[in-house]
């Protein structure tokens, strides 16, 4: 069985590292960080691969552009 990981926790991984991706690294950072295997969930979407969350991700607004790629805000979290 595959480990779930909440997109919440995708997007502090972000935070933490403090760098900007693109949809190819930020997709290898977590597939890195959490394993090829590993399904993501969030509020709203179950069973997700590492690039259907960062599609679901950037659909719903959570990436902030930069020069570089982009990243992503704390206040772009949801906390419920």
């Amino acid at each position: 069985m595959s480990n779930r990981i909440h997109g919440h926790d995708v997007m502090r991984m972000m935070l933490d590292n403090g760098q900007s991706y693109t949809k190819d690294t930020l997709r290898t950072a977590i597939v890195d960080r959490f394993g090829q295997e590993t399904r993501f969930y969030t509020c709203s979407a179950e069973n997700m691969t590492s690039g259907e969350l960062v599609e679901f991700l950037a659909e719903r607004g959570k990436f902030i552009e930069t020069g570089a790629g982009f990243t992503t805000a704390a206040e772009k979290i949801c906390d419920h």
